[in-house]
């Protein structure tokens, strides 16, 4: 695809879209939040760290559930996405809590434009990777907004299981290629992941593979010091019909001899 402008601009209608609906799903849990619960998971959570009085930004941060979960922990929080609906409820959720945030709308390529603040933690998660064309680019943009000292923490579906049919009930029909192209796979979408009985659009939606080995090398070469790379066998979210459901609420593929790579997160630290 030549115009990259173009596929922006059919995903941010489809996730204006999604925004609204996700809003208002039992997988977001909005309700519970509203209510005083977090929707960080405990690998973020424990990973990151205290972030109490710390300035942090969040990339595609949708409606800021998160982004204002965060905030309850006590940082000083700035909000990025390029849905102008999502961008309006994370201003609402702020408003109903109390909570204070900033929430910019804006394409990760473009915040340079509009934001010249520093930050000393910049974080992203679940889903996130795959509507970028340019990870080089990404990465240096994630470094210019740290300031010296800084974190930068990632937590994202494992890049091994894109290539899987996520529709296929035995798990293991391959569909996509794990390396990059720079012509995004294309789709047509008309439900959600998440409220999988409502029906949308339809919608085009456009995404790009990453390796781990794109995402590791981009940050390294846009002078970020990789502090740990964490895999896990298990997910935050069902992203096939085959994972079950542990007690704590993950989902794990049910065999002990077998484990799959189902998400991963990176941190790095920005030296000077």
């Amino acid at each position: 695809m030549k115009d990259i402008d173009a596929a922006f601009r059919a995903n941010q209608k489809l996730w204006d879209e999604l925004s609204r609906l996700h809003f208002d799903s039992k997988t977001y849990k909005t309700r519970e939040f509203l209510e005083g619960a977090t929707t960080l998971h405990p690998v973020e959570l424990n990973e990151l760290g205290d972030v109490k009085g710390k300035s942090l930004l969040h990339l595609q941060c949708q409606f800021g559930l998160d982004t204002l979960s965060w905030a309850r922990k006590g940082a000083n929080v700035t909000g990025v996405d390029f849905s102008g609906a999502a961008i309006q409820l994370a201003r609402r959720l702020a408003e109903q809590t109390g909570l204070k945030g900033t929430f910019i709308e804006s394409n990760i390529y473009d915040l340079p434009k509009v934001l010249s603040k520093k930050f000393d933690v910049v974080f992203t998660s679940y889903g996130v990777l795959c509507w970028l064309p340019d990870l080089p680019r990404w990465a240096e943009i994630v470094a210019s907004f740290l300031k010296p000292k800084g974190v930068f923490y990632i937590a994202e579906f494992h890049p091994l299981m894109w290539v899987f049919d996520s529709d296929s009930h035995d798990g293991f029909e391959i569909r996509y290629s794990y390396f990059h192209n720079t012509q995004p796979s294309r789709f047509d979408v008309d439900k959600s992941y998440a409220e999988t009985d409502k029906k949308i659009g339809p919608y085009v939606d456009y995404e790009w593979a990453h390796g781990l080995g794109d995402v590791v090398t981009a940050l390294s070469n846009a002078g970020l010091r990789i502090r740990f790379l964490h895999e896990f066998p298990s997910s935050v979210f069902q992203q096939f019909p085959f994972l079950k459901q542990a007690k704590d609420g993950s989902w794990y593929y049910d065999n002990a001899e077998v484990q799959l790579p189902l998400m991963y997160s990176l941190l790095a630290t920005k030296e000077h």
